[in-house]
């Protein structure tokens, strides 16, 4: 009976942070979250349309068949007592009302980035800029792109000095957890701050 109860605190003190997974149309938000999460993930995917095709660009990503709708959910344990619970958000403009939903209560976001169609990021950038929700940029490394550093990825996007650029393989659990631990530390950082800001 004492182990229940002493489990049933550990769970009631654990700590639970939501972080957005947001980019452009097919640059791999579903893929990370679903090989992180430790749990079975919610995927919103439908098969794309000829109607939607007139409106999503799929150039550079033509083998893409189904699209997120709403979003992807997973949750990932980091250390004991630490979750993240992880919500993809769709990347067409047509979803981006379902965002400022998605925001809520967001610890941060993991901005993905595709460097062979790296304007397609700059909208979820410019979002979180604007709200000031702390995000990293994850270039998601596809086999065959050209390769670019973080420093060239940072200049071409204009970020902030500071917001952390990182290289990552999507389909790797280790991959996609360093950026989720990268994350965390910077908005760790970052909210800390403002905090002290605001005190003093």
């Amino acid at each position: 009976m004492a182990s229940e109860h002493s489990d049933a605190a550990d769970d009631s003190s654990a700590l639970a942070l939501k972080i957005l997974v947001a980019g452009g149309f097919g640059v791999g938000k579903t893929t990370l979250v679903g090989s992180v999460s430790e749990i079975r993930p919610l995927r919103t995917e439908e098969m794309l349309s000829e109607a939607g095709r007139l409106v999503d660009d799929t150039g550079g990503v033509d083998q893409k068949t189904t699209t997120t709708v709403a979003m992807d959910f997973g949750r990932i344990t980091i250390r004991s007592g630490l979750a993240l619970y992880l919500f993809g958000t769709p990347g067409q403009d047509r979803f981006w009302f379902l965002w400022d939903e998605l925001s809520q209560g967001a610890l941060g976001a993991v901005v993905l980035a595709d460097t062979r169609r790296l304007e397609d990021c700059f909208p979820a950038v410019d979002y979180f800029e604007h709200r000031r929700i702390p995000f990293v940029v994850a270039v998601n490394c596809f086999p065959g792109a050209r390769s670019y550093g973080a420093h060239e990825v940072s200049r071409a996007l204009d970020l902030d000095s500071g917001t952390p650029v990182v290289l990552c393989d999507a389909r790797d659990r280790d991959s996609g957890k360093e950026v989720l631990i990268r994350l965390v530390e910077y908005a760790g950082r970052m909210h800390t701050a403002r905090l002290l800001d605001s005190v003093s």
